[in-house]
């Protein structure tokens, strides 16, 4: 047996199941096949350092303390800037059984305007309980205002030819 990427119908299924979750569950965010996700409140930014120009070894020299955590209130935004990279994460968890993985991609409507939603690494693995990390960037020579709740990207769901376990410290994560 072959993966297969699952239709509306097969997601909900195994929704119902218990063999995939995101929460909270929106029931117009189910396209036909794949689940819309919507930005959330929390982001990491670059912290501005004082004479660093140039990092070797990343990302291991980048280090936690190259980031600062930003949370947004209701109403607020978070400026992104031509060329700017941030942490994101997505309002909703994504659970996955050992019998599915999944893969991140971006919405073309944000795509038009140079807003990657993942820069690489767009694998949900199997077994995982999780927020979704994006790694978003302005390709734009505009400034754009990322609001949370916006659906910025979508999942795409594949049923595994067996069953499989992702035990990496990244499984439960809650924060970018």
């Amino acid at each position: 047996m072959g993966t297969a990427v699952l239709s509306k119908n097969e997601i909900l299924r195994a929704a119902k199941k218990g063999e995939i979750a995101v929460t909270p569950f929106d029931a117009e965010c189910v396209g036909p096949c794949s689940v819309d996700l919507r930005l959330g409140n929390e982001f990491k930014v670059f912290a501005k350092k004082k004479g660093t120009k140039e990092v070797k070894d990343a990302p291991d020299a980048i280090g936690r303390d190259a980031f600062k955590r930003v949370v947004l209130r209701g109403g607020e935004t978070l400026s992104l800037k031509p060329g700017e990279l941030v942490l994101g994460v997505t309002k909703e968890r994504v659970r996955l059984s050992k019998k599915y993985c999944a893969v991140i991609d971006g919405r073309s409507r944000f795509a038009r305007i140079g807003l990657l939603v993942h820069v690489s690494s767009s694998l949900i693995q199997p077994n995982c309980d999780n927020v979704q990390v994006l790694e978003i960037a302005n390709l734009s020579p505009f400034t754009l205002k990322l609001k949370p709740g916006l659906r910025v990207c979508q999942v795409v769901f594949h049923e595994l030819s067996s069953p499989a376990e992702y035990k990496g410290g990244f499984r439960l994560q809650k924060h970018p």
